[in-house]
């Protein structure tokens, strides 16, 4: 299918004034200005595009060029990026190909492109989708995903629903989050032994999913020399909720787990990549295959629970976002279009967290949003539920909201505050 008409408009035109050497053609191509000493690969390679011959090639049937040919300093050239207007809901629905993989290699490029400051906004911002021709045309989707998120080398062994589920998934021991004995070592020794301090949200089942994790940091910020890897932080806030769930009755399941870490008081949370699957599932090297294991273990628990009369329910997955460090971002929450349940537990949320803001910092403006997306946790889980990015990694406000423990601890209480209205 063609991409989709590129009309512009004020905010993008003022947008493009802030980026003289970038322009939009009319045949939805993006261009670029030569600068002096620039040859085709030297200005391919500012935009990730040299390491790939069918770049060149189409570079220079764009520009009807050899490439032998040299460039004229303050020409404009075609590069071979096409540009898509971003439908705010996902990459697949925006450039009508539902092939997964190749939307997170496109996700990772624009990234790429932000943090190299090629671009001046996230393109879930400013609407404008970059698409470089090898993601489409060229190599295999699973290389250009690797390469492009700095990623090695993902092994794709498929991973059924019947060998994750008949083999694996056995609660046993501290896993199971119904210990008589109400001690719970993944939380660690600090925090293990758990009260049951009332019992609102007895006959309900939570469960917490942590984003990212194993061979994937998820995105990483820095603070005074220190890396902030997304999975350590939006585990510790998980930990804690879970931890809340529990003391008033609730079931909570922890499906992303890491056996030696448990609640921590740092303030700078050591990276690392051992964090398992429920049941002791060991974490793929490939990402999809990773995100499937994440759902089928959440839908072969929902599916056994709901058999033994348990129909309430639900999914919290928590991540940290990436955008323009210079970018504040409240807590915001996800729900599928097709989970009524879901939108609603992520309007309780939000309206929690932005009276509980209101109230601690009087005058604070929270801009925390709700808003519909098609999330592979959302969209493949049978469980209703939310997604919620707790902060942006990269902005230095937003870091103390993750990198402080009081913090963190507020976080989750308040959405237990969001789980108990």
């Amino acid at each position: 299918m063609p991409p989709r008409p590129y009309l512009f408009n004020l905010g993008w035109i003022l947008w493009l004034s802030m980026l003289p050497s970038i322009s939009f053609a009319q045949s939805d191509t993006l261009e670029a200005i030569a600068e002096r000493g620039d040859g085709i690969y030297g200005l391919l390679r500012r935009y990730s595009l040299a390491d790939d011959r069918c770049n060149i090639d189409e570079f220079c049937k764009l520009n009807n060029m050899a490439r032998e040919d040299q460039l004229i300093v303050g020409q404009s050239y075609r590069l071979p990026i096409q540009v898509y207007t971003y439908n705010g809901e996902s990459i697949r629905s925006t450039i009508d190909d539902n092939d997964w993989d190749q939307a997170v290699a496109i996700q990772a490029y624009n990234e790429t492109m932000l943090e190299a400051g090629r671009r001046s906004q996230d393109y879930r911002d400013d609407r404008v989708l970059w698409i470089a021709h090898h993601l489409r045309h060229c190599r295999s989707i699973e290389e250009a995903t690797s390469e492009s998120a700095d990623a090695t080398t993902a092994t794709n062994t498929a991973v059924s629903q019947s060998d994750v589920l008949d083999r694996e998934i056995t609660p046993v021991g501290d896993q199971a989050t119904t210990s008589g004995n109400r001690v719970f070592d993944i939380f660690g020794p600090e925090y293990a032994r758990v009260p049951l301090v009332d019992s609102k949200l007895t006959g309900r089942i939570f469960y917490i999913v942590s984003g990212h994790g194993g061979p994937d940091p998820g995105s990483i910020g820095t603070r005074a020399g220190h890396r902030l890897c997304e999975d350590e932080y939006a585990y510790d806030v998980a930990l804690r909720l879970c931890r809340e769930i529990i003391k008033h009755g609730g079931v909570a399941y922890m499906v992303t787990r890491d056996d030696n870490d448990g609640i921590r008081s740092e303030e700078y949370l050591d990276c690392d990549k051992d964090e398992k699957y429920w049941g002791g599932v060991a974490m793929s090297q490939s990402q999809r295959t990773r995100l499937f294991q994440r759902s089928d273990i959440i839908n072969g628990l929902f599916r056994s629970n709901k058999q033994l009369g348990v129909e309430d329910q639900t999914l919290i997955a928590i991540h940290v976002d990436s955008r323009n460090s210079a970018r504040r971002i409240d807590a915001f929450f996800y729900y599928h279009r097709d989970d009524p349940t879901g939108l609603s537990l992520a309007t309780n949320m939000q309206a929690v967290l932005d009276r509980q803001y209101r109230r601690v910092q009087p005058g604070r403006e929270y801009s925390g949003t709700v808003s519909a997306r098609d999330l592979h946790m959302l969209r493949e889980t049978e469980v209703p539920g939310v997604y919620i990015e707790l902060a942006n990694i990269r902005n230095p406000v937003d870091q103390q909201r993750i990198v402080l423990e009081r913090n963190r601890q507020l976080l989750a209480e308040w959405l237990l505050l969001g789980l108990l209205e």
